[in-house]
């Protein structure tokens, strides 16, 4: 793929992603860098879908460390199961969250953030390695549709990283 994307914003949500996935497994199949290739995937991600803020958390030293994103600044480090991003961690588990204001102990790294969804990448050994997070300023903006497609996402960073 040439740093360029193919996909009809008209389109479905599902027949967006579906686009995007053979796209974005074809970008990072040739680069070996995780830092580099999250960062091309969070740009796919906002440009194909105009999420407020997306972007993937790694497990470092025991916490989860920010990395690539695309949005307002960001909270720098989560521990395991501290709001959203650290319960995933915690769980092993994708959540959707209708509305951030009534998840306990959410972390508002932004005031205008209102609903979300994360998914945990695991490695080989069935362990969280890192997590894909994705933020609207809308409530109730994600379904099972994005769980699915962005756990088949998770699944294909894996394959090259971890």
């Amino acid at each position: 793929m040439a740093e360029s994307l193919s996909v009809n914003i008209a389109a479905t949500k599902a027949e967006r992603y579906e686009a995007l996935l053979p796209q974005i497994d074809a970008l990072i199949s040739g680069e070996t860098n995780l830092v580099a290739n999250l960062a091309n995937i969070m740009a796919c991600l906002k440009t194909t879908f105009g999420f407020f803020w997306v972007g993937a958390y790694v497990v470092q030293d025991n916490q989860l460390i920010l990395g690539p994103f695309q949005g307002p600044l960001a909270c720098t480090r989560i521990n395991k199961g501290k709001g959203v991003c650290g319960t995933v961690w915690e769980k092993g588990e994708s959540i959707i969250v209708p509305n951030v204001d009534e998840f306990p102990g959410h972390i508002a790294c932004s005031s205008d953030s209102k609903s979300e969804i994360v998914v945990p990448v695991f490695n080989s050994k069935k362990e969280v390695t890192m997590i894909i997070d994705v933020d609207s300023n809308a409530l109730n903006d994600f379904d099972t549709t994005d769980q699915v497609y962005l756990e088949k996402l998770a699944a294909i960073i894996a394959k090259y990283h971890f």
